[in-house]
């Protein structure tokens, strides 16, 4: 028998299809969520709109973290759901192709998945997080530009403030502008414009101010009145208020290491118990993360097949708990592991063996268990409510037609 078969090839494209869209509109919704929030935060900081994006960019590798696993899991589901309804499954299994050669196609994409994750969550997130960090410092420093808002005072270095009326042409252009300095030796220097503009210098530390049809006012302590200068022209230059560096990768969270960093942080006796404990944590969670792709397969096809003479979706709903519930345990296993309330290891290893005895014990009640249907139970008891529900409903709209007829 060919080790890929039309069949196979056919059921790759079932999974193919939602996992790609699942991956696709949930990047998309997380992304839009946020992007609002970047915005009003640029905006608010005085920064450049174009910053943005590069801010979303460097949050896709996390978002593609979280969807992935949902995608795998959605795209086997829907598939083999297809499959069942449609009898194709029962005429498979028919012919004696067993769920362990059914399988084959979905472990092909939860090994490529795998190495994706792990090639995510390990190497790129940190660098990705990392710059995200480093754009909302500059943007809070001032480093993508000097944030002045219009009909504001804004301070340029210690002893400069700024106010502009009016700007046009993406800050190009400058109106009704007001300018005051103040010297250590105590001379002043006011400046109303009605036009101006900045300019670049060969200093990088130092820009020009270039005003047009203007007043100049300069006092100091020795002058016995202030001296009055009108202009046509007058440059003005600034000196750039000197911006802290961003502190270095991984040096506030440990997100923003690599897993070889963990686990050479965590191996360190020189790192205090917490940092180890931290990057221990973050090191297993990260593996967790990874290993849980090779699983859900499993939890796929066993809550996929509904029992027969049924369509209930009841299998797509409990499989997204179940994936959720484990995830935040699992967050939680790592804080209490980063605190040192648990052991990091059995702390993340501990659940994921739960949960993998799950998946396995699921699968195997579907695949070598005569009649075994694992969602069966659960489809009977939600059956009956509903059927309950309805009957309630329809018993209080016949109570509320007798009383209409009866007033």
């Amino acid at each position: 028998m060919r080790l890929f078969t039309r069949f196979d090839r056919y059921l790759a494209r079932l999974i193919a299809l939602p996992l790609l869209a699942t991956l696709m509109i949930s990047a998309m919704l997380l992304l839009l969520e946020k992007m609002l929030k970047l915005f009003d935060f640029v905006v608010n900081e005085g920064g450049p709109v174009s910053v943005v994006w590069a801010m979303l960019g460097n949050l896709i590798p996390q978002y593609l973290g979280l969807g992935i696993p949902i995608g795998l899991l959605l795209g086997v589901l829907l598939a083999f759901r297809k499959l069942a309804l449609s009898s194709e499954l029962d005429a498979l299994r028919a012919v004696g192709i067993s769920y362990n050669r059914l399988l084959f196609v979905p472990y092909l994409y939860a090994a490529a998945l795998g190495l994706l994750t792990l090639l995510i969550v390990g190497f790129v997130q940190p660098y990705t997080r990392y710059a995200y960090e480093g754009l909302q410092f500059e943007l809070r420093s001032g480093a993508l530009g000097a944030s002045i808002k219009v009909g504001e005072f804004a301070t340029l270095g210690k002893r400069m403030t700024l106010r502009v009326e009016e700007s046009h042409n993406q800050g190009q252009d400058l109106h009704g502008i007001f300018v005051r300095a103040e010297s250590k030796s105590g001379k002043t220097l006011a400046v109303s414009a009605e036009r101006g503009t900045f300019l670049a210098t060969d200093d990088p530390d130092v820009i020009l101010l270039r005003l047009t049809d203007g007043v100049l006012v300069h006092d100091a302590p020795s002058y016995t009145a202030p001296r009055v200068l009108g202009f046509a022209v007058h440059d003005l230059p600034i000196d750039l208020p000197q911006i802290d560096a961003f502190r270095a990768r991984g040096d506030l969270d440990d997100d923003e290491r690599t897993l070889p960093e963990l686990a050479r942080v965590g191996a360190d006796p020189s790192a205090s118990a917490m940092t180890r404990a931290e990057s221990i944590a973050n090191f297993h969670r990260r593996l967790v993360q990874v290993m849980v792709v090779a699983v859900l397969p499993l939890l796929a096809v066993a809550l996929a097949v509904p029992p027969k003479r049924s369509s209930s979706a009841l299998g797509v709903f409990v499989s997204l708990v179940i994936v959720i519930v484990y995830n935040e345990i699992s967050e939680y296993a790592e804080r209490l592991g980063a605190a040192g309330k648990a052991d990091p290891f059995l702390s993340q290893w501990g659940p994921f063996a739960v949960f993998a005895a799950l998946c396995g014990w699921l699968y195997y009640v579907l695949a070598f268990k005569p009649g075994g249907q694992p969602i069966g139970s659960l489809d009977k008891v939600f059956t009956d409510l509903a059927g309950r529900l309805v009957r309630l409903v329809r018993r209080r709209q016949n109570w509320r037609d007798d009383a209409l007829s009866a007033g």
